[in-house]
């Protein structure tokens, strides 16, 4: 017998520099995260994520990929229930944020940097998907 699947859906932006490196936010429990947050219900996946960008850093998103370009799972961190990413491209206005709880810091990172890092359980695993699709080590 198959056990109830259901996760908590969230939309997440990555915003990727001239280098390929991607952009994380820094959270006040020294983690770091992908940028967006919680999807609400009957919320448009792209209104949503730029909600959660401006909630979180105050940052303006200039431009949504007009598909996700990742899809990932994993547990969250102190429950035990899971999180479904989807992720978008993004591109911000400026860095400018405006500091919260869920942004005191914003840095890009390569993969093997963001390795040294805290990282949230979702972060690894997008780590694992951009490692593949850019074809590194």
């Amino acid at each position: 017998m198959n056990e109830q699947c259901y996760y908590r859906i969230s939309v997440k932006g990555i915003a990727v520099d001239e280098k390929g490196r991607f952009l994380l936010s820094k959270e006040e429990n020294g983690m770091w995260e992908l940028l967006g947050g919680g999807l609400e219900h009957n919320e448009d996946p792209v209104e949503g994520l730029k909600r959660e960008i401006k909630e979180e850093t105050g940052l303006e998103v200039t431009y949504v990929s007009s598909s996700p370009i990742y899809f990932i799972t994993s547990p969250r961190l102190d429950h035990d229930t899971y999180i479904a990413n989807v992720i978008y491209e993004i591109k911000l206005k400026d860095l400018n944020f405006k500091a919260s709880d869920e942004c005191i810091e914003l840095r890009y990172f390569t993969v093997e940097d963001a390795k040294k890092e805290k990282l949230f359980p979702n972060v690894l695993n997008f780590l694992k998907v951009y490692s593949a699709k850019n074809h590194l080590a």
